[in-house]
């Protein structure tokens, strides 16, 4: 499970007109959900018009992004994967890492993106990155929102990311990966790794932003990180407890490695304790077997001999966000992912299974993120406030094909949810908890990790979800 409860992606509505308008959205998403007009298209068939469209995916990858914006000290990678680098540092910064203590300086050097306008007027807004941090070095990816009432946020921290950590190497310059609590203008807050509107009942939307990279490095030496990929996801899902009906499109399994999250309870406590606490990582891991990715027998070195599935370890401490204290930052896992060879990696949201089955029919599995009551998921056995699993395929009926880490051991991962049941615990936004709070769901929220080469079959696949 990743996510508590406390640590909800949305604010409740507070006021009686808010919970009315809750209200009223789960009352027309249950009607949507069980009527549509003679002979139309099951709606979560339909490619949305563009201005139906509920995200907005904009990522830099191209030596032509690297070029546009503003560069202050850096310069795009002049040969190999299109990238951005330290060219000459634009100067010195000090930094006291809040989790050691430990005051540094930095040489450091600035890229600025230029300004995107949302194709979806959003609620919130995720980002994600790929890049490679040698020892000596890391990043800080920040994001400056304008609104739709003309006013402009100030830049929130929305990372502060390297791939290594300071108990491989106590005496080297390297901080820690962390999220940055305490941020927020009265129009929006950041909660870990999302920003999201204060209040959406109120109209106020994200209509555009700016992304900024910072790329540090010990003085006096030619290290530098190199960011590959940078962007984010922008969304507008509407409040609702219930979600469409999609019709059932195809039938096929992804052979994916099973791993159980359960048999490392108790495993690592300066990295959440395992078990229930490693859902993303043991998804993420996953995942990456399933391309052909995994760590070498050196990097697996500091595992205890006597833990199964050592990789898993591995994972949940290189995903660790030492200011939210667990392994469940969605972008620090699509950055882990990518730090494996030639792959790529995204957070986005999907709107559909009839999304999901794209993926899967190009050979693409994904890792979702949903909440449930033990009740709602027939066959889970488990009630979650928040958990990832791996899709990875569709039965001839339809019903989802998952790899739940929440699970006793490795053969018992695999597993078979009902279709509508588990569309609606991973779409909607709100739903009841055990005491009958009204809560949040996370809206179809997702990872994709993918070659940084993928077939024609799957850059259509992820054209048709709008990643590029």
């Amino acid at each position: 499970m990743d996510r508590a409860e406390d640590m909800s992606r949305r604010r409740l509505l507070a006021t009686a007109a808010g919970a009315a308008a809750v209200a009223a959205v789960a009352a027309t998403a249950a009607t949507t959900a069980t009527a549509s007009p003679a002979g139309a298209a099951p709606a979560a068939r339909r490619r949305p018009r563009r201005a139906d469209r509920l995200v907005d995916n904009r990522f830099w990858t191209s030596r032509k992004d690297w070029s546009s914006g503003t560069a202050s000290g850096t310069r795009p990678v002049p040969k190999g994967r299109p990238g951005v680098e330290i060219a000459t540092p634009a100067g010195t910064s000090d930094y006291t890492d809040p989790h050691t203590g430990k005051a540094t300086t930095w040489e450091y050097a600035r890229w600025t993106g230029p300004a995107h306008r949302c194709a979806v007027p959003a609620t919130e807004v995720i980002a994600s990155w790929n890049a490679r941090t040698p020892t000596g070095t890391w990043i800080q990816v920040e994001l400056e929102a304008t609104y739709s009432d003309g006013a402009t946020s100030p830049w929130y921290v929305l990372g502060r990311w390297n791939s290594g950590d300071d108990r491989q190497q106590p005496q080297a310059a390297v901080i820690r990966r962390t999220s940055v609590d305490d941020q927020s203008d009265g129009r929006t807050t950041v909660w870990t790794d999302t920003l999201s509107v204060d209040d959406t009942a109120s109209g106020l939307r994200v209509v555009s932003y700016r992304l900024r990279l910072t790329l540090y490095r010990k003085p006096g030496t030619a290290l530098t990180p190199t960011v590959w990929r940078l962007g984010a996801m922008a969304s507008d899902v509407p409040d609702r407890f219930t979600v469409p009906a999609s019709e059932p499109g195809l039938a096929k399994e992804l052979t994916v490695p099973r791993y159980s999250q359960d048999i490392h309870k108790g495993q690592y406590p300066e990295y959440d304790n395992g078990g229930e606490a490693w859902c993303s990582p043991t998804s993420s891991q996953m995942i990456l077997e399933y391309w052909g990715r995994k760590p070498t027998a050196d990097d697996l070195a500091w595992v205890d001999p006597d833990f199964a599935d050592p990789q898993v370890c591995h994972a949940a401490r290189f995903t660790y966000d030492y200011q939210y204290g667990g392994c469940g930052n969605w972008p620090f896992n699509a950055a882990y992912a990518a730090t494996y060879k030639d792959m790529q990696a995204v957070v986005t949201r999907l709107g559909s299974l009839t999304d999901l089955e794209t993926l899967i029919r190009a050979g693409i599995p994904a890792i979702t993120s949903q909440s449930f009551l033990k009740e709602e998921l027939t066959g889970a056995g488990y009630g979650t406030a928040g958990h990832l699993m791996t899709v990875i395929g569709f039965t001839e009926s339809g019903d989802v094909i998952a790899n739940d880490p929440a699970s006793p051991n490795n053969p018992a991962v695999r597993r078979v949810y009902k279709r509508r049941e588990w569309e609606n615990i991973w779409l909607r936004t709100k739903r009841k908890n055990a005491q009958g709070t009204v809560v949040s769901g996370t809206g179809g929220v997702c990872y994709l990790y993918f070659p940084v080469h993928p077939t024609k079959e799957q850059v259509s696949a992820l054209l048709a979800v709008g990643v590029r």
